[in-house]
């Protein structure tokens, strides 16, 4: 699997677009030179807290509201997962860009059967019977879904923590700063924090946000339906992350990613989480999947591998809670540093 689909790699799209890949080189300078697109410290203002009560009618209504909506598909909306009373431990699990709530529904199901209250909110434009509706989506109300997701969490629950699946991973490592009053726990499961290289290079993805992010160029989309405007907006969040990080309150870090993923930066995917690992003085623990289960980009595809995908669910909640060693034996675990 890549990120473009087919053969194309994102340059592909830049020479159909331009004529000249020359004009890449100039459009990164330019960007460089014009439009900075320095670090910046995330900012979000942090909501007042919702007891167990306000946040569940909250969640309720959502997925109230959703149920109503005739241009929501019924399998993508919003998941509750509440045992009635808040509980010690709460989960809030972001899905990945094109993706919806259901993407989580194995997972969501393990958390809540550890005594987990859980909430998979739908992000903005996606679940919907127009399938090019995510294309619209701003980084803006990325964030504010987010924040506004993990405020529910937290009513649910004494601790909460977030799990983020590819894009919704670059969503839990924002919360992870934004929010460090907050998340406790933080698994990111392949997280892209950046575009394999092989499909765009590290100079290429400032033009990219610049000129598909801040929709200057006209969008295209790929064979496999995916915007470079919306990719776009998860790339600009991601690199609005402080090289930095402050420490927080955060108890446990984790990362889980493919060797044979094609999507996403695998070392960026390590390095970015490590720093916040390491501001936080605790390890990042990071999980490398056999490369013999054929798993690529969505780690959470595991309903084809039988009890080997019921495992890997199993030792991802591990690592989120903080376990070192796999009771599987499936998968490979090891601290990182940067």
């Amino acid at each position: 699997m890549d990120l473009f689909g087919g053969h194309h790699t994102f340059f592909d799209y830049w020479v159909a677009l331009i004529g000249d890949g020359l004009t890449l080189i100039v459009a990164a300078v330019i960007g460089r030179l014009l439009w900075p697109l320095g670090r910046s410290e995330p900012r979000g203002a942090p909501a007042d807290p919702l007891d167990f009560a306000a946040a569940t009618r909250v969640a309720e209504n959502i997925v109230s509201a959703e149920a109503a909506d005739p241009l929501l598909r019924p399998e993508s909306r919003s998941r509750l997962l509440s045992h009635g009373s808040r509980t010690g431990r709460s989960v809030l699990l972001l899905h990945g860009y094109t993706h919806a709530p259901d993407q989580y529904d194995e997972l969501a199901e393990e958390f809540f059967a550890r005594g987990y209250n859980v909430w998979v909110p739908r992000a903005p434009h996606h679940g919907t019977v127009d399938r090019r509706a995510h294309h619209q989506v701003e980084a803006g109300e990325l964030t504010t879904y987010a924040a506004e997701s993990l405020t529910v969490a937290a009513g649910l629950g004494d601790e909460v923590g977030v799990v983020g699946i590819s894009g919704g991973g670059v969503l839990a490592a924002w919360l992870a700063q934004v929010r460090g009053d907050v998340v406790r726990r933080v698994l990111l499961l392949s997280p892209f924090f950046g575009p394999d290289p092989r499909q765009a290079p590290a100079f290429a993805v400032k033009p990219l946000i610049l000129l598909y992010g801040r929709r200057i160029l006209p969008d295209r989309v790929t064979a496999r339906g995916y915007s470079l405007s919306a990719v776009a907006q998860y790339l600009a969040i991601a690199r609005g992350l402080p090289r930095r990080p402050r420490r927080t309150g955060l108890l446990t870090a984790a990362v889980a990613i493919s060797p044979l993923d094609g999507v996403v930066d695998r070392r960026a995917a390590v390095t970015v989480p490590a720093r916040i690992a390491e501001a936080n003085a605790i390890p990042l623990r990071v999980c490398e999947l056999p490369e013999s289960l054929g798993v690529r980009h969505d780690v959470l595809d595991l309903a084809a591998l039988g009890t080997d995908g019921s495992d890997l669910r199993r030792r991802y909640v591990e690592l989120y809670e903080g376990e070192s060693q796999p009771t599987s034996g499936l998968a490979r675990t090891a601290g990182a540093s940067e």
